[in-house]
């Protein structure tokens, strides 16, 4: 028989068993797992140990992933290079362009017999097909340089998941030992220990249970959480939250096998279904409305089935969306998944105005073009057969074609189809750049609009503390001590309860580990405030592993878990001759009011009357809150059969356990201790930056007021002359309830803008404050709030807020799952450089706007007045397909990835209502392009005079290229290159080189644009219809290029404050700058819709549905 690591290879049930088996629930799951004999027999079947784990040696790992499959479900396929080639093909300009290019190149090939041409042209023809052919080539270039920018930026969001789920570790025990594994490593038979917060990774039957309930809403849409327990559910699912308790599973179902797995499968194989589903009904749709127009009936099935298409679509693509939002691991919660779907966040500010604005550029372009190329068409015909009476000629035809060339180049050079792409690269670049700065951006928009934010309610401990625990006082029979006392100066009845009280009732998940080198500090690993208690048992000389050691979790008879409404945990556990005994922890004034004795002088018991209770509270607990010290009190209870003592209580049977109120009272003090978290020493800077930066940072904490009101204090959230309120939950829900008990708006009104602390808050009250704050209108505009969270209950409010920070290392599965960016290293400055790093996107866009409009405005002017007054674009199509390779890809590379400087912290929030173009940016667009249509028209009528060269105007169509053209391409080019620079400020500085060194991106992009345009005007010859220049015509352009920097400076010294605000673009409410975004999801809203856009519509939707696109899929990419 085959053996594995020294045991059979046979399991003791398959697969298919272990499947059916977990799709059973409640009694029946009971029932289930007790036909296989149980719990530990189950575990014997899968050669595991319910207290050792697996052994962990490679060739068992092996043969369990071959066996049950490893815990992956394989994600969707990247798009091919290929594929995205394909997609910037369907651009509608660029497919107009390469149509009129073929028909260009076919008819210079075209010889009709009958004429007969003079010999000269047929030499000049000899070159008609390089423009066709030049035209096509850029299309290319421009295609393949999209899909390149689209494939680096899918790369980019694999990366992006792969490191999110890479995050996601579990705890498992392996041979005796718990250890952190990634989730993608967990295996069949692995004994996993499942804690309040956890997403499951795997399914599992529990071992053993404290408390535990669990949230199956993302499998079965009940809200409700479930109580799980060896004997009531034991079978706990994948995908599911652990809301509550804690405890010891076995891995049954791993990966596809596991219930989400399973989903997942069917999910995808529907996807591919429904989506050949819909190409039928498409292509039926289609036939019938052939019909029904060569009929002219109306035929009223063709529309029930077009009716029908959306609503069925519709589900399958929230399907779809949900089921690429999973990544590799486990799906979402389908009841969140309803619930985004329903409450989309609002469209991102940025994304909104710019939609709107890349419509109008849209419709203003079109209408040029299509005048331009009806006056150049018009001029040709009355020029040719009315005033030279000329018959029609074959060869005419190409002459139309070429008219209608220039037509669509106007249009391409006036759509800013850079705009995606500059919104997308800066993004991708911000958020490759902040994942250094520890913010693991998990949906795109956070980042641009935590630029916005101007409030922060952060947490406490570990956000704006280290989060390194240690107890610094103590207060045992009497005595205060203000250093660590030993074990010797407690009386030993008394120390022996404390160091029992505290290893036992604390999760057997924190430790304390010795540092990874000699003299480094020791590792807290788990709760920290346990992990500082643990430090207090260790430091009276007592070693807590060996009192776990001896009381092993399945000893426990009960665990009360520690929750946002007890603020304390309980763990009730056998004493040795009979009867139970309860030690319970917590919050001291509520450990207080539940303890009716305390262990006086010498260890004596005495009574704990109010008096007591009050000068315990003045004396001790209040003063260490005042340092700053999170105060904990340890009290314990028993519960005997015989002869009770007076702090002890009789029992008969067992009591009744789920009767807390009776359970925890009458206790017995044995401690209070006081706890320091020290401030994070860069905290009080940074929130000193984000005060200078027009936010206002609140803290919302669970501890005391006292405690809150001194780290506040530290923190310099509190400052000493300003007038703010400190409050506790209790005080806050008073003052926003009206007398039925309802939340008022206008109550919190009077509440958010002086509050600075919230203390002993709970999850309910941090969300109703973050929800309150974001629906108040009291502001001018409305607040942008930022919000830190660890805990599972902070979900709501995480997700309420307009950017909700998780913490990578203390927080839950669930926070990180509602949250925008996950904190990596849990610290607040880092919130800092998010907000440095949210402006820069939205400076760096307005940048490249600055820039773009400047060179559209230009070139579509001069196409169109050249086109009327000298029957001829001066910049010809080929030309012009350059110009906008440099301004859209180029630029939007170089202006997009400029560094954020702390200077972007000493302005205050734009606001949601801020216009996208300001006056300033107004100011240097319009200007810049007077300067350039001066220089450009002046060089088109009148600079053929003044260089001394052949003029380049009234040419015949097919006449080779002119110095006279070449020199206004070049001029053009050269001051658009330098115009790049003044771009790069936009709030009216002066000197516009400063910081140019550190963006070595842009340098390179604007010394590549410059060697290129040589080597383009010097060899480009007939394909890029230019002529060589000589060194003066060279310095005459460049001399023109420089102009604009000095211009840009005679701009910056116009007042900007006297300029009208009808100059701005863009202001007001996001709110009405979505109808443009739902004009870009028209096409998508029905198959066969009666209203559909038109085609002028399209072409602009196209650009603007890739804009959406780009921000959405990596967004559902990386919601894992």
């Amino acid at each position: 028989m085959a053996t594995i690591d020294g045991r059979p290879a046979q399991y003791g049930i398959s697969l298919k068993q272990l499947r059916e088996l977990m799709e059973h629930r409640g009694r029946e799951g009971v029932m289930k797992i007790a036909e296989n004999g149980g719990i530990h027999e189950l575990c014997k079947k899968l050669y595991t140990s319910p207290n050792e784990g697996l052994s962990g040696s490679k060739a068992d790992e092996e043969h369990r992933r071959e066996t049950f499959g490893s815990n992956v479900i394989p994600p969707k396929p990247p798009k091919t290079f290929l594929t995205l080639v394909w997609e910037a093909l369907q651009d509608v300009t660029l497919i107009i362009l390469e149509v009129a290019a073929l028909v260009s190149l076919g008819l210079s090939f075209y010889k009709p017999a009958d004429e007969d041409a003079p010999v000269l042209q047929e030499e000049e023809e000899h070159h008609g097909w390089i423009e066709g052919l030049a035209i096509l080539i850029s299309v290319i270039v421009v295609v393949i340089v999209t899909a390149f920018n689209d494939y680096s930026k899918e790369r980019q969001f694999r990366g992006l998941q792969n490191r999110i789920e890479g995050e996601h570790k579990f705890s498992v025990i392996r041979g005796g030992e718990v250890c952190q594994i990634s989730v993608g490593d967990i295996l069949v038979g692995d004994i996993a220990q499942v804690k309040y917060g956890d997403l499951l990774p795997a399914d599992g039957c529990l071992i053993q249970s404290n408390d535990l309930k669990v949230d199956e809403s993302s499998l079965t849409g009940e809200s409700d959480h479930v109580k799980k327990g060896p004997d009531v559910d034991p079978m706990v699912l994948s995908g599911t939250h652990v809301m509550e308790g804690s405890g010891k599973m076995v891995v049954t179902a791993v990966g596809v096998n596991s219930q989400a797995g399973i989903i997942f499968t069917l999910l995808g194989a529907a996807v591919d279904e429904q989506e050949a589903e819909i190409k039928k009904m498409k292509k039926e749709a289609k036939r019938a409305n052939k019909q029904k127009n060569l009929t002219g009936e109306n035929d009223g099935r063709s529309q029930i089935k077009g009716s029908q298409a959306p609503s069925q679509r519709e589900t399958v693509t929230s399907e779809i969306t949900k089921s690429e939002s999973e990544g590799n691991h486990l799906p979402q919660s389908s009841s969140s998944g309803a619930a985004e779907t329903g409450h989309k966040k609002e469209k991102s500010v940025l994304q909104a105005k710019l939609t709107k604005l890349a419509i109008q550029i849209g419709y203003a372009g079109s209408t040029i073009a299509v005048l331009t190329v009806i006056i150049l068409i018009i001029q040709f015909c009355i020029k040719t057969f009315v005033i030279d009476e000329k018959p029609w000629k074959n060869t005419y035809a190409n002459n139309l074609v070429k008219h209608l060339i220039i037509g669509v180049t106007v249009l391409v050079v006036a759509v800013p189809e850079g705009l995606p792409l500059a919104v997308t690269l800066s993004l991708a670049y911000s958020v490759k750049k902040m994942m250094k700065d520890n913010n693991l951006v998990r949906h795109l928009d956070a980042c641009e609009t935590m630029g916005n934010a101007t409030a922060i309610c952060s947490d406490k401990t570990g956000t704006l503390t280290t989060n390194r625990m240690t107890v610094v006082q103590s207060y045992i029979c009497e005595k205060l001590c203000k250093v660590l006392p030993t074990l010797s100066d407690i009386p030993q009845h008394v120390g022996n309860l404390i160091t029992m009280g505290i290893s036992v009732n604390s999760a057997y998940t924190s430790n304390i580990m010795a540092g990874h080198n000699p003299g480094d500090l020791p590792i807290q690993v788990g709760n920290k405030t346990e992990c500082a208690l643990l430090g207090f048992v260790q430091g009276l000389g007592v070693k807590y592993q060996s009192i776990r050691d001896e009381i092993t979790e399945d000893k426990f008879t009960r665990v009360y878990t520690f929750n946002s409404v007890r603020k304390s945990m309980g763990t009730v556990i056998p004493r040795p001759n009979g009867g139970y005994r309860l030690y319970t922890k917590g919050a001291s004034e509520i450990i207080m009011k539940k303890c009716a004795f305390i262990y006086g002088h010498e260890g004596t018991l005495e009574k704990f009357t109010r008096d007591m209770q009050e000068r315990l509270i003045r004396e001790v607990i209040e003063p260490m809150a005042c340092d700053g010290l999170r105060t904990i009190s340890v009290a314990y209870r028993d519960f005997v059969p015989g002869k009770a003592a007076i702090n002890e209580v009789h029992i008969d049977g067992e009591p009744n356990w789920d009767d807390e109120e009776n359970i925890m009272t009458n206790l017995t003090c044995l401690c209070v201790v006081g706890i320091e978290d020290p401030v994070r020493p860069e905290v009080p800077d940074a929130i000193r930056k984000c005060q200078r930066a027009g936010i206002t940072v609140r803290m919302v904490t669970g501890d005391n007021i006292n405690t809150a009101r001194s780290i506040a204090s530290k923190c310099g959230i509190l400052r000493p002359n300003d007038d703010f309120l400190i409050l506790e939950g209790k005080e806050f829900n008073r003052r926003i309830r009206d007398s039925n008990g309802d939340i008022q708006q206008h109550l919190i009104d009077k509440v958010w803008p002086k509050l600075r602390v919230l203390a002993r808050s709970s999850p309910t009250d941090k969300y109703t404050l973050v929800k309150g704050i974001i629906d108040s209108t009291v502001s001018e505009n409305r607040e942008v709030v930022a919000v830190t969270g660890d805990g599972t209950n902070d979900g709501p409010a995480l997700k309420k807020a307009d950017v909700g920070f998780a913490m990578g290392i203390a927080g839950t599965d669930v926070a990180k799952e509602a949250s925008d960016i996950i904190l990596t290293d849990d610290n607040f400055s880092s919130i800092v450089k998010a907000v440095m790093w949210g402006r820069n996107v939205y400076d760096s866009i307005a940048k490249f706007l600055q820039f773009q409009l400047t060179v559209n405005v230009v070139a579509v002017i001069v196409a169109f007045i050249g086109a009327c007054a000298v029957q001829d674009s001066p910049l010809k199509a080929v030309q012009m397909l350059w110009v906008n390779l440099i301004m859209d890809t180029l630029a939007s590379l170089a202006l997009a990835t400029e560094f954020p400087t702390p200077d972007l912290l000493l302005r205050k929030p734009y606001g949601r209502t801020k216009p996208l173009i300001s006056r300033t940016m107004m100011k240097n667009i319009l200007g810049q392009a007077l300067y350039q249509l001066i220089i450009i028209f002046g060089l088109l009528f009148v600079g053929d005079v003044i260089l001394d060269i052949e003029s380049g105007r009234g040419q015949e169509l097919n006449a080779g290229p002119t110095q006279h053209f070449t020199i206004i391409f070049n001029t053009f080019v050269m001051m658009t290159l330098f115009n790049e620079i003044n771009a790069r400020k936009i709030h009216g500085q002066r000197n516009v080189i400063e910081g140019l060194l550190t963006n070595p991106i842009f340098y390179t992009i604007w010394i590549f644009t410059m060697i290129s345009q040589v080597l383009i005007i010097q060899y480009g010859k007939m394909a890029f219809s230019t002529k060589a220049l000589t060194l003066d015509q060279w310095l005459w352009c460049i001399f023109f290029g420089i102009g604009t920097l000095v211009w840009g400076q005679l701009i910056t010294s116009v007042p900007t404050r006297k300029l009208p605000k009808i100059l701005s673009w863009g202001r007001g409410h996001p709110e009405e700058y979505t109808d443009g975004m739902n004009l870009g999801e028209e096409r998508f809203d029905s198959i066969d819709s009666d209203k559909k856009p038109r085609a002028g519509q399209i072409l602009w939707i196209r650009g603007l549905t890739r804009l959406q696109t780009q921000l959405a899929e990596p967004i559902r990419e990386t919601e894992v």
